[in-house]
């Protein structure tokens, strides 16, 4: 088993056990990837080219673009054995012949089941019963503790880490994260310079530069060396050949403020699991930290974005505002009262978001993209209302749970309306939601509030926006982090709302830079950007972009 970093050669290990056992010992062998669609992606790019390219195995194994039916794009015959290609998604290659050599890559992006037959990689280990010299391979960046697949195999094992040997001391050391010592500066625009990088031997507490280490003989080390028939490892990206120590440091400075991101780096960078924290206790937290804003919008805000929730008798939105490093403002919460079926309902939401919200020098904002979501009741009427504002960046979303879903799923079009609609992985939203509202310092990240009264962030929002939680939960043999109400009886709607204007800001994507800049010159050319004239009341309009 290898828990490790993205590109320290986890592939590597996988096509060379294939070449081995097809050119030394051929037997049955079964590769299962997360997908049917990223097996024959795996197939076509790297397995192909090693055939063609190994001039032993392309003597054994035919060319799938050939007449021979024994040899696909998921199935490669050679004599004495086979190589079947399958997806974790799908049974049908993961219950019929026996293998003797499996390999599972990326293992903790499998899916809960493969199709209703349970869990993939147990459906797939049985296959091996009937061999006596069976041999398991499973390698993956690893995801979420307490629910990562590899990490629980890893544990398992005899937990190897790589180590190199002290240029001073002679012990052998882990490189590490928390014993790199470096010097760094941050320029106006947020970027980072790094110099003077080295890692300090925790025995000796000499310090040795990249190449130092790196030239050093390196060896497996156990920490847990009695477990028999397990062997596993750990790397990361501190001893790959690819990624260099300066970049991995700027991109840690880059993401340590902001939980989500962190959260990434530590799985594909580190090689490390991420701990969910626990959740907000108490709606106090927030509601004391709230702030007077000095006009309509603080002047940190560079964009306006809005999510609207529709329930059987009103519209409730939240128009939020964003900055660098996606710090935001709450700007205003609210409802429009009255049915969704009544026209009149949806042009007061119309006249909300054409609201414009000044900054103290008298510029001023439209929202600038707006998610209205479509899974209740009135999917017809968000349909519609959304297709007729379509040039307005004010769209239908349906929301879809599930763990490994990225808040902008797909995109498609309602057969009757033609309206697009958005398909948001609301989980992943709801879980950056919840790591920001942690962040106690403002910056990128943080999320402010406005103290003002009738904006709307009274105590019965945050009473909203906190009211879920991740809880473990056992679904056909596996444990997955869920979201569910702490409290049935209340209101989630203040978290379903700022996921919505969440995924607006994702669905525009924009340039923050060059956002402030234009606003910093007082240009009208900025997204949905307006500017007063002097007399009250009277608006030139901006530049919609």
């Amino acid at each position: 088993m290898v828990m490790s970093s993205s590109q320290v050669g986890k592939s590597e290990i996988i096509l060379n056990t294939i070449g081995y056992y097809i050119d030394n010992d051929p037997c049955p062998m079964l590769l299962i990837q997360p997908t049917i669609e990223t097996a024959q992606d795996f197939s076509k790019r790297r397995i192909s080219p090693l055939i063609r390219d190994t001039e032993v195995l392309r003597d054994k194994v035919a060319d799938s673009k050939t007449r021979d039916a024994n040899n696909t794009i998921l199935m490669k015959v050679f004599p004495g054995g086979f190589l079947a290609i399958g997806g974790a998604n799908s049974p049908a290659g993961l219950a019929s012949r026996p293998i003797r050599i499996l390999l599972a890559d990326e293992i903790d992006r499998y899916p809960d089941s493969a199709g209703s037959e349970g869990d993939p990689l147990a459906l797939a280990e049985k296959r091996t019963i009937t061999f006596w010299n069976k041999k398991k391979i499973y390698v993956s960046t690893p995801t979420i503790k307490g629910i990562s697949r590899i990490e629980d195999e890893y544990e398992q094992g005899t937990q190897e880490k790589w180590c190199l040997k002290c240029p001073n001391c002679g012990k052998y050391q882990f490189i590490n994260l928390y014993g790199i010592k470096f010097e760094y500066e941050k320029d106006e625009k947020g970027n980072y310079k790094v110099w003077d990088i080295n890692f300090q031997c925790p025995d000796c507490l000499e310090k040795f530069n990249e190449h130092t280490w790196k030239d050093q003989p390196g060896k497996w080390i156990a920490d847990n060396p009695n477990v028999k028939g397990v062997r596993s490892f750990h790397l990361n990206s501190f001893v790959s050949p690819w990624v260099s120590w300066e970049e991995i440091i700027k991109e840690w400075l880059k993401v340590k403020k902001d939980p989500e991101q962190y959260k990434v780096f530590k799985n594909t960078v580190l090689g490390q699991t991420w701990e969910e924290k626990g959740e907000i206790e108490s709606e106090d937290f927030l509601l004391e930290r709230r702030e007077e804003y000095p006009a309509d919008l603080p002047d940190k805000v560079l964009l306006l974005t809005a999510g609207v929730d529709v329930q059987d008798d009103r519209l409730e939105y939240e128009v939020v505002g964003w900055g660098k490093g996606q710090e935001s403002w709450g700007i205003e919460y609210g409802f429009i009262m009255g049915r969704p079926d009544d026209p009149t309902t949806w042009q007061l939401l119309s006249d909300k978001l054409d609201q414009v919200y000044y900054f103290k020098n008298g510029l001023g904002l439209k929202v600038a993209c707006t998610c209205v979501d479509s899974g209740g009741h009135y999917t017809s009427e968000v349909y519609r209302f959304c297709k007729a504002n379509e040039h307005r960046r004010i769209f239908a979303v349906k929301g879809k749970g599930g763990p490994g879903i990225p808040l902008i799923h797909k995109i498609y079009r309602s057969k009757k309306e033609n309206a697009a609609v958005f398909i948001l992985g609301v989980d992943s939203g709801k879980s950056t939601i919840m790591s920001r509202l942690k962040i106690k310092q403002p910056g990128d990240g943080y999320c402010h509030f406005p103290l003002q009264k009738e904006r709307g962030y009274d105590r019965q929002y945050f009473k909203g926006l906190i009211s879920e939680k991740l809880v473990r939960r056992k679904r056909n043999g596996q444990i997955r982090l869920v979201w569910e109400k702490i409290n049935e009886s209340q209101r989630n709607e203040p978290l379903d709302i700022r996921n919505y204007a969440l995924a607006a800001l994702n669905i525009l994507n924009p340039n923050f830079e060059s956002l402030e800049k234009r606003l910093k010159n007082g240009k009208k050319s900025g997204i949905n950007t307006v500017k007063t004239k002097r007399r009250r009341g009277v608006i030139r309009k901006g530049i919609q972009i």
